[in-house]
């Protein structure tokens, strides 16, 4: 497991990057609070991702008057730690659950978002292959979608179903696009963010749990969004 001060290098030279050069020093009550995300297991890459998001809405804005600073960026990241914490089916380290219920999201507004977003992956030219079950999965989203409205009880319940069909191949088509030398990558950062872990969780646990974390890492490589919605 990676000690808190190399940890807080490592967060303080990606936002050094993401201020474009301009260095904010992670110290005094900042250096305590990305610690305490090193000490709950926030892998490194939700950090980074966390700090993306808060970054883009700053700069979505228009120009920015000030640097970035790790403190604005902890509602994020500790929001997408949440998230895969129940992705991949860990505790925190702490032994704290501090989790929030996310609003839930309405059925037709997930389509939406979804049909929006694979679309947008189409432009940025994957394979043959990807692109076809990309497409083949936006044609099915759409049929979902003229349904969804009204849809209550059995009917959303079936949606939903097929919601997670449509996942699952999906996944796979985007496990066939990043390719075996990339895979084998992924893997291996999946153990590595599960590996804090693993003291506290059985050895079938920990393969669900590796397992998970490297599907949500293709996602990524591949810019697949998850398709799934909890009932």
């Amino acid at each position: 497991m990676m000690d808190a001060a190399e940890y807080c290098r490592q967060v303080e030279t990606y936002l050094c990057r993401k201020n474009d050069g301009h260095l904010i020093r992670i110290v005094g009550p900042a250096f305590e609070q990305v610690s305490g995300w090193a000490a709950q297991g926030v892998p490194l890459a939700l950090a980074f991702r966390g700090i993306d998001q808060y970054c883009e809405r700053y700069y979505a804005k228009g120009p920015r008057r000030r640097p970035v600073r790790i403190e604005f960026c902890e509602a994020d990241i500790l929001s997408l730690f949440d998230d895969w914490r129940r992705a991949v089916g860990v505790a925190r380290l702490d032994g704290a659950d501090e989790s929030v219920a996310a609003a839930r999201d309405t059925l037709p507004a997930h389509l939406d978002r979804l049909i929006a977003r694979l679309t947008a992956l189409r432009a940025r030219r994957p394979s043959a292959a990807f692109d076809a079950a990309i497409e083949a999965a936006v044609r099915e989203l759409d049929i979902l979608r003229g349904a969804a409205t009204h849809a209550r009880g059995d009917a959303r319940a079936a949606i939903l179903a097929r919601l997670a069909a449509v996942d699952g191949a999906l996944l796979e088509a985007a496990r066939a696009e990043v390719g075996e030398p990339q895979a084998i990558a992924l893997r291996q950062e999946a153990d590595a963010e599960i590996a804090p872990f693993a003291a506290r969780m059985s050895a079938e646990a920990r393969s669900r749990a590796v397992d998970a974390a490297f599907a949500r890492l293709t996602r990524d490589a591949a810019g697949l969004p998850v398709l799934r919605l909890e009932p």
